[in-house]
C-alpha cells in the first residue's frame, strides 16, 4: 500500500459506518506524518513515548495518554519521539447529516464547536471518552459501533459546551495563507520526483519566495527545500520498507539523482542508512 499517496479525499470508513481506525508504531510505513490535510476529522491518541503535532495554528507536543481533535481541511504534520501513537480519521458530515440533532440549531453549534483544533491531556474528561472510543475501535468486538458512536456524541457533546464558553475567533488571513500553503504542499506530492525549486513551489502558492519561506516555515517547522527533500526521504523509505526495488533505483525515482546526497540526506532524517532501514523491517 503507497501510504504516502493517499489523497485528502479519500473515502474513509465504509459509508454506514464512517470511522477508520489506525495503530502506527516504528514499523509502520508512515510512522512519521509528512504535513497532509483531508476533508475528514481526525484524533490522535499518543500510548507511548511523545509526538510534536504541528498545525496550520501552531504546535503541540501531545505525552502519553494525550489526544487531539485535528478538524477536517486543517494542514497537519508530526514528528513522533519513540512513540506509539493511534488514529481514527471520520467524516464529522455524514456522522451527523442523518440525525436530527444535526439537522437542527444545535447542529450547527456543533459543527462550530468541531472546527477548531483541540488538544486534550490524559487526565481530562475528553481524553478520558476518546481512550475509550479507541479501545472500542480496535478491538471491534460484537457492538463496537454502537459503543464508538455514543462516545463520539459524547465527545461532541463536551465540545459545544466547550465552544459555548470561549469562543475561538479566526485570525484574519489564516485561512488564506492555509490554502496557498496547500497549493505548494499539492505541488511537492505531485511532483516530489521532478527537480522543483523555490521558486516553482512560491510561484504555486502565489507568493514572493521569501515571504512564501518564511510562512512555510512557521507551519511546518523546515525551509521549503528542505521539506521537500524529507518528503522525498519518506516516499524511499517507504518503498525500502514494502518493496524489494534496488535502493539506487529508490533514489532516482524520488527525486535523488546524486547517490551520494541520497544517502547523507537519508541518514540525516532517518538516522540510519537506507540499506539498515530496510533490513530493520525484517
Amino acid at each position: 500500500m503507497n501510504y504516502l499517496a493517499y489523497h485528502e479525499r479519500k473515502v474513509r470508513g465504509t459509508f454506514d459506518f464512517p470511522i477508520e481506525y489506525h495503530y502506527v508504531d516504528r514499523a509502520h510505513p508512515r510512522y512519521q506524518m509528512p504535513f497532509h490535510w483531508h476533508m475528514e476529522h481526525e484524533l490522535i491518541l499518543v500510548r507511548s513515548g511523545s509526538f510534536t503535532l504541528s498545525l496550520d495554528s501552531g504546535t503541540h507536543t501531545l505525552s502519553a495518554g494525550d489526544s487531539a481533535l485535528i478538524p477536517d481541511g486543517v494542514i497537519h504534520g508530526g514528528v513522533p519521539h519513540d512513540c506509539v501513537y493511534e488514529c481514527v480519521v471520520f467524516d464529522f458530515a455524514r456522522f451527523v447529516q442523518e440525525n436530527a440533532i444535526g439537522r437542527g440549531a444545535l447542529g450547527v453549534l456543533l459543527a462550530e464547536a468541531a472546527q477548531h483544533a483541540q488538544h486534550f491531556t490524559r487526565d481530562s474528561e475528553p481524553c478520558r471518552l476518546v481512550s475509550a472510543l479507541f479501545v472500542a475501535m480496535a478491538r471491534e468486538t460484537t457492538g463496537y459501533e454502537f459503543i464508538t458512536t455514543g462516545l463520539m456524541w459524547q465527545l461532541m457533546g463536551l465540545l459545544v459546551g466547550h465552544e459555548v464558553a470561549s469562543p475561538h475567533a479566526p485570525e484574519r488571513g489564516q485561512e488564506k495563507r492555509a490554502e496557498q500553503m496547500k497549493c505548494a504542499l499539492r505541488r511537492i506530492r505531485r511532483e516530489y520526483a521532478e527537480p522543483l525549486t523555490l521558486d516553482d513551489l512560491a510561484s504555486e502558492a502565489d507568493m514572493a519566495p521569501k515571504y512564501f519561506c518564511r510562512v512555510f516555515r512557521q507551519i511546518t517547522g523546515r525551509t521549503p527545500i528542505e521539506y521537500l527533500n524529507y518528503y522525498r526521504v519518506e516516499c524511499a523509505g517507504e518503498r525500502l520498507r514494502t518493496t524489494d526495488e534496488p535502493i539506487t533505483d529508490i533514489a532516482l525515482s524520488c527525486g535523488f539523482n546524486d547517490l551520494s546526497y541520497f544517502t547523507k540526506t537519508f541518514r540525516k532524517f532517518k538516522g540510519v542508512s537506507a540499506r539498515q532501514y530496510r533490513i530493520a523491517r525484517e
